[in-house]
Parts: C-alpha cells; sequence; structure tokens
C-alpha cells in the first residue's frame, strides 16, 4: 500500500477541531478524500484549512492538538 503525507502549509499553531466545543475533524482510522480538510494552522488570529491531496485511510497524526507547527511539516499519514 502507498502511503501520503498531508503537509502544514506554513507555520503556526495546529488545531485538529473548528473550535473548541467541535469533535475534531477527522481520527485515526477514518477515510479520507483529496480536498478534505483534517485541521486548521492559525497565525495571527487568521485560521488556514489543511487539507488532504490524496485520498486514503488516516494512519496517524504527527502533530497534536495545538502544536507549534513550521511550512512543510508531516502532520497527518495517509495509506491507499
Amino acid at each position: 500500500m502507498a502511503k501520503s503525507e498531508i503537509r502544514s502549509p506554513l507555520p503556526g499553531v495546529f488545531y485538529r477541531r473548528p473550535s473548541p466545543e467541535e469533535k475534531n475533524y477527522k481520527e485515526v482510522g477514518d477515510d479520507v478524500k483529496a480536498g478534505d480538510v483534517v485541521g486548521l494552522v492559525e497565525v495571527m488570529k487568521t485560521y488556514t484549512e489543511v487539507k488532504s491531496d490524496a485520498d486514503g485511510k488516516l494512519t496517524a497524526f504527527l502533530a497534536e492538538d495545538e502544536d507549534a507547527i513550521m511550512p512543510g511539516q508531516v502532520i497527518a499519514e495517509l495509506e491507499s
């Protein structure tokens, strides 16, 4: 099976859910389609969606909720 990585488009703080009261966008084991949102990156109160570029099953998050991340950092892995 092929593996794909979802990378951060920019530096900031990674969030797995749209707000503290809502559930995570995706969980390990979920099916993901290209274009699905898996999280948000916040920079100076501006939120950017992190979307998958590929279809597959989410096998791992390599960034935890509220982690500081860098551009290009792998946030999650998919298996197709």
